[in-house]
């Protein structure tokens, strides 16, 4: 017996159980505790409207948004742009080794 997610009906589209727990398999892997913190945000806000479309936020909740982000900030749960800056340069770094390694082994 084929068991199928509910269909997406504005595009015909159908996604099979195992693929759907193979894709949040990968996602689970490959993104990062914020990445997929982040993504179910963006999956809740894209639910929020009927027609598939998203609603935009109110300025309530965007000022809501803005206050926990720096109160999370000021408890010490974020990191600053210098730091953030530090992380991108140190991955970029390593994803060129990575590349340049690769093309060595060819």
């Amino acid at each position: 017996m084929r068991i199928f997610a509910p269909k997406n009906k504005t595009k015909g589209f159908e996604m099979s159980i195992t693929a759907l727990t193979n894709l949040r398999d990968y996602l689970t892997t490959a993104l990062s505790i914020d990445d997929m913190i982040w993504l179910r945000k963006e999956m809740d806000n894209f639910l929020r409207g009927s027609d598939g479309r998203l609603v935009p936020y109110t300025k309530e909740e965007i000022n809501a948004m803005l206050d926990e982000a720096e109160a999370n900030f000021a408890a010490g749960r974020g990191i600053s742009h210098e730091e953030v800056m530090r992380e991108w340069d140190e991955e970029i770094s390593r994803m060129e080794q990575e590349e340049h390694e690769m093309a060595e082994a060819v």
